[in-house]
């Protein structure tokens, strides 16, 4: 008789006789009767199920890991981005009124010449890719440059007067005031909802400033210009990208090569206005720059402000715009308070009801933006 294969052999024969095995048993007293002997293949089909079952454990358990590891991918993408946006402003808050620096332009200046180190660096060795800056671009890029280190002194210079908590809150009017450049320049109309958001945060902006104990005229001028060159850059960059994409080789512009575009033409700017503004004779007197805590400490801002592009980037690649945003409002809670505490800033239950309305008013006006997206 033949043997049937018992071992390894067992499941290729199942696999090309699936329905039936046929054995042919010749017996002399038979007369060479032939018994068909019919069987259906059990044991394929256990072993059919078993393997289906355990691959679709397999397929399940690689499925919830791969879900897992995103999720903690976008999870870390957005603490790091938030612990980065949080951290640059107390920092600078920190540099100006704690260290008492009084040369907000060329503090701007050193942190634009650590971005343009740091992203040269990347560049060179490959880890990250930028474009070659050419004249032509840099041609179309000025006015952008013009406005963006206009947007960083201005900042600088209000962060100086106001606490963190009402800066967060005065920046709401950005929102404001770019809605409407939406609305003339190009013609974009945003639903009622929206509307709604902006008018509360123009509410909250009025009452915090009004209870504001710690209320000054010129830090208050300059974080209203402040919001101004904010919208002015946000609408400009969305009419001038297409043509600078155009005067670049690849016909594309990424977030590295803006950074390390606005960066580099930065300097000389940043340079001319330390100049007109008469901070030479401050930095060559002050003793700040004989402490190397101090260089620390200005050093570290310059790796946080770099650091906004790159996690916001990243945290953008792990979730999306919708969520990006409503972080960034939410975000601003965190801020607010470590603010008032980190600072000691004299506060009154008025005051911080008003920055309260603000911060809700802000994730209202991200909800909003949401649905009108969708």
């Amino acid at each position: 008789m033949d043997s049937v294969p018992l071992n390894g052999e067992q499941s290729s024969l199942i696999s090309r006789e699936q329905n039936v095995v046929i054995s042919r048993v010749s017996s002399p007293k038979s007369g060479g009767r032939e018994i068909i002997i019919r069987s259906k293949s059990l044991i394929s089909e256990d072993v059919d199920l078993e393997d289906g079952k355990v691959g679709k454990d397999r397929e399940k358990s690689i499925s919830g890991s791969r879900r897992l590891k995103v999720y903690n991918q976008a999870l870390l993408s957005g603490l790091a981005y938030c612990i980065s946006s949080c951290s640059m402003i107390l920092v600078n808050k920190f540099v100006l009124s704690s260290y008492d620096f009084n040369a907000g332009i060329a503090l701007m200046l050193y942190q634009n010449f650590v971005s343009v180190v740091v992203v040269s660096t990347l560049s060179w060795v490959g880890v990250i890719s930028t474009e070659l800056l050419t004249w032509r671009l840099i041609r179309v890029w000025l006015p952008v440059n013009i406005i963006f280190v206009g947007m960083l002194i201005t900042s600088m210079f209000s962060l100086k007067y106001i606490n963190v908590a009402m800066v967060t809150i005065l920046k709401n009017v950005t929102n404001v005031m770019t809605a409407l450049g939406e609305m003339y320049l190009f013609n974009k109309r945003h639903k009622s909802k929206v509307w709604a958001a902006l008018f509360l945060m123009i509410i909250s902006a009025v009452s915090g400033g009004i209870t504001d104990l710690s209320f000054h005229a010129v830090g208050y001028t300059w974080q209203i210009i402040n919001c101004f060159l904010t919208a002015s850059y946000s609408l400009t960059l969305r009419r001038v990208m297409d043509t600078a994409k155009q005067a670049t080789k690849s016909g594309n512009l990424n977030e590295f090569s803006m950074v390390l575009l606005n960066n580099v033409l930065s300097l000389p700017l940043g340079l001319l206005l330390v100049i007109a503004f008469n901070e030479v004779d401050y930095l060559s007197q002050t003793p700040l720059l004989r402490m190397p805590m101090f260089w620390l400490v200005i050093t570290l801002s310059g790796f946080l402000g770099l650091s906004i592009s790159f996690t916001s980037m990243w945290f953008l690649h792990q979730t999306s715009a919708t969520t990006y945003s409503l972080v960034g409002s939410l975000n601003k809670i965190p801020l607010s308070v470590a603010g008032i505490l980190l600072f000691k800033v004299p506060t009154s239950l008025e005051n911080f009801v008003s920055i309260l309305f603000g911060l809700l008013a802000g994730i209202f006006f991200a909800n909003a933006k949401m649905m009108e997206r969708s």
